[in-house]
């Protein structure tokens, strides 16, 4: 067993820190936000309302401590930088960090992080890649153990709201993201801000040629698609 500290509890980092939990890793959530963090208290090891980017604060909750961390901060390139040169300079062995843009990425990799992670580019080309190949499974290893997926809706949970598939409590799977084939209006092309929906509600409707981006541990992943 291994200790993580997920750092922004956005929709991703929510789903990457319960998903580790889920999967019996010890988890320290931390967020600036003191209602994510109260949101997520009781599913994770550890949850702390910190400011990430002040280096005091992170050492005096012990992020040196930790195995991995997952800096997974929104669009802030400034903060994100910050707190991965952070947590490298505190100690911490491995460092992951999400990354809205290929530039932003560019520039963590230079400072040294061990993984960049680009859900909405590798969602899209996933995308391109499940619509060429509709019954193929595509994968990425997050880190050892889970991963990110992303496949078609599956015909049994067409025109199933998304609470009603009960997919987690099935397959201890997160569903992170839906990304629409079309709109209510399958007449109506959708922009690219709306086909990617990484804050999904239980009350979403599934629909024919929608896309799941799951995460979870690979054997449940592996199960859920072998069921389907």
């Amino acid at each position: 067993m291994r200790t993580f500290a997920v750092i922004g509890l956005g929709r991703f980092g929510t789903a990457v820190a319960e998903t580790l939990v889920a999967n019996g890793q010890e988890v320290l959530a931390i967020d600036i936000d003191p209602d994510k963090v109260e949101q997520i208290g009781d599913l994770v090891t550890h949850a702390v309302q910190c400011d990430a980017t002040d280096e005091r604060a992170l050492k005096a909750i012990g992020i040196d401590n930790v195995d991995v961390a997952v800096v997974s901060i929104g669009e802030a390139i400034e903060a994100s930088v910050l707190v991965v040169m952070t947590c490298m300079e505190l100690g911490v062995p491995e460092v992951i960090a999400k990354s809205g843009t290929v530039k932003q990425g560019k520039v963590l990799e230079k400072i040294g992080v061990h993984r960049v992670v680009y859900p909405e580019r590798e969602s899209a080309m996933r995308l391109a890649h499940a619509l060429a190949t509709p019954n193929q499974l595509e994968h990425l290893e997050l880190v050892k153990g889970v991963g990110v997926v992303e496949m078609p809706v599956p015909p049994r949970y067409v025109g199933m709201l998304l609470r009603e598939t009960q997919i987690r409590t099935h397959y201890n799977v997160n569903v992170a993201a839906v990304v629409r084939s079309h709109g209510l209006d399958p007449r109506v092309p959708l922009n690219e801000q709306d086909r990617v929906n990484f804050i999904p509600s239980p009350d979403d409707l599934l629909r024919e040629g929608d896309i799941l981006l799951l995460i979870g541990h690979e054997h449940d992943l592996a199960r859920f698609q072998e069921e389907q």
